[in-house]
């Protein structure tokens, strides 16, 4: 069998990256080198008898292998769906780098109380659901309005999220964004990113304010998981021809059973059990994931 290590080197640290690259090749059975941007990532792929004889052999530019080096190592089979028709992602701490529900409770003077239930719910400390409502009841009475500002002030767009969504989308993928947040923040978000799809929880609402609950059924791990194959089997496509993208636990089951489960700066739990782990890079490492070069990611 043959596989692909690809290696992204952190833009600050690839001083003497090339040359430990190339003399990991040079050690790699019938390895193949061959750079997506010029001295900073680069694809090896090699021959090795399984996944696991693969990541061993591949590990001295890992984390595990060289942790004083800033790179990013995705190792997968070499095979014709490398290139994904459909993507998942998750919006909070992935496509942005805020928890929009943190962020509104800040405005209710909660944001503390708030973030904490956040962090255990993200690392599965906390059953989703629950903790979701808990967090919901806290912004009763809060005034709807506070979204505009929230989303003007504090949502910032992930560096690479444009260029990844671009890119998929000109080589024919279509992409969703699928949050356990709010549909109030992820239809903006969507379309400014240029998601071709979004699903979310709904906040209720009563004249102009929030009435501390949200719609059910509450949109969790579980509805994540079902969109990953809803929306591939309406394209007819192998799950291996899907990628998905998050950092929390309500991520786990759609970043396990799509194509290429990327963690993306994610809860130890989540990179733990995802296909690839992005640590260091931005939101084109999942490009470079792909076997994209740097001269085929589209201008935004």
């Amino acid at each position: 069998m043959h596989f692909t290590a690809t290696l992204i080197c952190h833009p600050q640290a690839v001083a003497g990256f090339a040359a430990e690259a190339e003399a990991l090749a040079a050690h790699l059975p019938q390895a193949r080198l061959r750079w997506l941007a010029p001295d900073r990532v680069a694809d090896i792929t090699f021959a090795a008898g399984s996944l696991e004889e693969a990541q061993a052999l591949a590990g001295p530019l890992s984390g595990q292998g060289a942790p004083a080096r800033a790179v990013d190592v995705i190792i997968q089979p070499e095979d014709a769906f490398r290139r994904k028709r459909l993507l998942l992602a998750d919006m909070d701490s992935t496509m942005i780098g805020q928890e929009c529900i943190d962020e509104l409770a800040d405005f209710a003077g909660v944001k503390a109380k708030v973030a904490g239930i956040t962090e255990r719910a993200m690392r599965g400390e906390i059953a989703f659901e629950p903790a979701l409502r808990e967090r919901v009841a806290l912004l009763q009475g809060m005034a709807t309005g506070i979204v505009d500002q929230v989303i003007a002030e504090r949502i910032v767009v992930t560096p690479g999220a444009k260029t990844l969504i671009a890119t998929m989308k000109a080589h024919g993928a279509f992409t969703a964004l699928i949050s356990g947040g709010f549909d109030v923040f992820t239809s903006r978000i969507a379309a400014k990113i240029g998601f071709d799809l979004n699903r979310a929880n709904r906040l209720l609402e009563s004249g102009g304010r929030f009435t501390g609950a949200v719609a059910e059924p509450i949109l969790g791990r579980a509805a994540k998981s079902a969109a990953l194959q809803e929306l591939a089997a309406a394209r007819n496509l192998d799950l291996r021809a899907t990628m998905a993208v998050g950092d929390g636990a309500n991520d786990l089951d759609m970043i396990r059973q799509s194509g290429l489960g990327v963690a993306y700066h994610a809860k130890p739990q989540v990179a733990a059990a995802a296909h690839a782990s992005i640590q260091h890079n931005d939101l084109t490492a999942l490009l470079y994931a792909q076997g994209f070069r740097e001269g085929e990611f589209v201008a935004v």
